[in-house]
């Protein structure tokens, strides 16, 4: 009997044994890899290599320019060697990553008949209009015509000509070096009409060093899918003034061609508001001589502020908001006039915030308060305002006058206020300000998936990562192809897919999850179950030890 209940102890001892080895087994074999691998954190793959490239990237900008000689305007030897190609490249001098170089890659022929033709009327105008009749250029292309160095066309005192579309002239020259002073006059045209550093300075200036060279860069609007211009009148004495204007009108005539011209640049909504009681919150400077009052320069900052919580446009929009302010002064300030930094009253009698919109004194003519009772009405004169506020919008968005060549004769716009070689100027900006917006906003993204590495990135996020790249690229190719409009829209998607994956909501699902919390979760799961195994292990560790060292009995 003895014997009979020691084996079934050391049997009791040995399945204690199995089964603790067992339940270890299944926890460590089984049930660590499955607790590890649904509570991890998930990580789509992303091009980090591919991310880390774009700061090396090499923009390359080149702008096609078909160069036509007409007769007589080079020497005869030089006219046999037509057709051939030219180019021209630099390097754009920015204190800025991404290298740009410009490439002017000059195709020259001779002029066909109708060319001839056309080049052979009376003023530059004619010439134009029979020209622009055969083909549409391409956005970013740029011609050029050679004339005969003694034409009529331009007036004598002038070298060449700035079309509002998409063509330039230049006089031509007989002379040996005729080819080479005639190219570097046409590549001085194409500058000012496609790209300069003072136009790439002002698209990169958000990312260009604080300096003297980009501060006063910073008043165009950054690039966006879409604007939103709201026209605001602001009567502060409705008592004293009965202010009409004719907003509706004077945006369908003036604003709206100007918009529909920039409408490859965005969409645009336009809206308008009266606003009455609405103070600027500067008490203007009296001045006796003249019984007038002023706005010094430096109190013009502190206009903004006040009228802007009043004007409540920008507070639930998705894109940049621009506000047009026509400003009646009260009776009791009037006439208001605005000073510049010397002292002399600004001719609009406007001034223009960067990136926010510009604001107009609309002064009241004396003559009318002794004509009438009070309130007085007033007609708004909408031309001179708009002239004003479209001044004030080709600044804001960064189409500035051009810094023309010498004795060079600059056309004025067209009827909708826009050339069309402004537009593609501010195209090319605009390629080049969202290839630099996409590419930092993926390097700082890669950047911060490196460092905290509970953040989930899934796989949405990741395809819009690889859209973006593939987007940066492909605009790259199109820019050093010459295809301006397939490179902006690229561009375009660059900046709305990598901007869509910084800001996406599930990064920050497990951002605010420190590993204390993780510790307090998973002990009092883990650790009831964990003690009982591993004090089992331990003693079957002992008792095994133990058994080994026991030495064995000899007879």
């Amino acid at each position: 009997m003895a014997a009979a209940g020691a084996a079934a102890t050391d049997l009791e001892v040995v399945r204690g044994k199995r089964a603790a080895l067992f339940f270890a087994a299944v926890a460590i074999l089984l049930g660590l890899p499955l607790w590890w691998k649904t509570t991890e954190t998930y990580r789509a793959s992303l091009p980090y290599s591919q991310i880390s490239g774009l700061n090396a990237l090499q923009l390359r900008l080149m702008v096609p320019v078909t160069v036509v000689f007409t007769r007589e305007s080079v020497p005869l030897d030089d006219q046999e060697k037509l057709p051939f190609t030219v180019v021209h490249e630099r390097e754009i001098p920015l204190k800025y990553k991404m290298k740009i170089k410009c490439r002017f890659q000059k195709a020259y022929r001779r002029a066909l008949d109708y060319e001839e033709e056309a080049l052979s009327s009376g003023s530059v105008q004619e010439a134009e209009a029979m020209l622009d009749e055969p083909q549409e250029q391409a956005e970013g292309s740029l011609t050029v015509y050679v004339i005969s160095e003694h034409s009529s066309l331009l007036p004598q005192d002038r070298m060449s000509y700035i079309g509002p579309k998409r063509t330039a002239v230049v006089r031509g020259m007989m002379h040996r070096e005729a080819f080479n002073i005639i190219g570097r006059r046409i590549v001085q045209v194409a500058q000012a009409m496609s790209l300069t550093e003072d136009v790439l300075a002002a698209a990169l200036a958000d990312h260009l060093p604080e300096d003297k060279w980009s501060a006063e860069k910073r008043r165009p609007l950054k690039s966006s899918l879409g604007y939103e211009i709201t026209f605001s009148l602001l009567n502060p004495d409705p008592k004293s003034h009965d202010v009409h204007w004719d907003i509706e009108g004077a945006v369908r005539r003036y604003v709206q061609p100007f918009l529909n011209a920039l409408s490859a640049a965005g969409n645009f909504s336009v809206d308008s508001q009266i606003l009455y009681y609405a103070m600027l919150g500067v008490n203007p400077r009296f001045d006796s001589a003249s019984s007038s009052y002023y706005l010094d320069m430096h109190n013009l900052p502190h206009v903004i502020n006040p009228v802007e919580s009043r004007l409540g446009s920008s507070a639930a929009s998705l894109y940049p908001v621009l506000n047009f302010l026509l400003y009646v002064p009260e009776l009791a300030h009037s006439p208001l006039y605005i000073q510049d930094k010397d002292g002399a009253p600004v001719a609009t009698n406007a001034f223009h915030s960067p990136r926010w919109g510009g604001i107009m004194v609309y002064n009241v003519d004396s003559k009318a308060y002794n004509a009438s009772a009070l309130p007085v009405r007033v007609e708004v004169d909408m031309v001179r305002v708009m002239e004003v506020f479209l001044a004030q919008l080709r600044l804001l968005f960064g189409i500035a006058q051009p810094q023309v060549p010498p004795k060079c004769l600059l056309s004025g716009p067209k009827s909708e206020g826009l050339m069309t070689w402004e537009l593609d100027r501010l195209l090319w900006a605009r390629s080049v300000e969202n290839l630099a917006t996409a590419t930092t906003t993926l390097t700082s993204l890669a950047q911060l998936l490196g460092k905290i590495s509970n953040i989930v990135i899934k796989d949405d996020v990741a395809s819009e990562v690889y859209r973006a790249v593939a987007a940066i690229q492909k605009s790259a190719e199109e820019l050093a192809s010459g295809h301006l409009a397939s490179a902006f829209v690229a561009s375009q998607e660059a900046v709305t897919s990598s901007e869509r994956a910084f800001f996406d909501p599930s990064l920050l699902h497990l951002l605010y999850f420190p590993d204390d919390q993780k510790f307090a979760i998973y002990i009092p799961l883990f650790l009831p179950m964990a003690v009982p195994i591993l004090l089992s292990l331990v003693k079957i560790f002992l008792e095994t030890r133990k058994s080994w060292k026991k030495p064995e009995k000899t007879d």
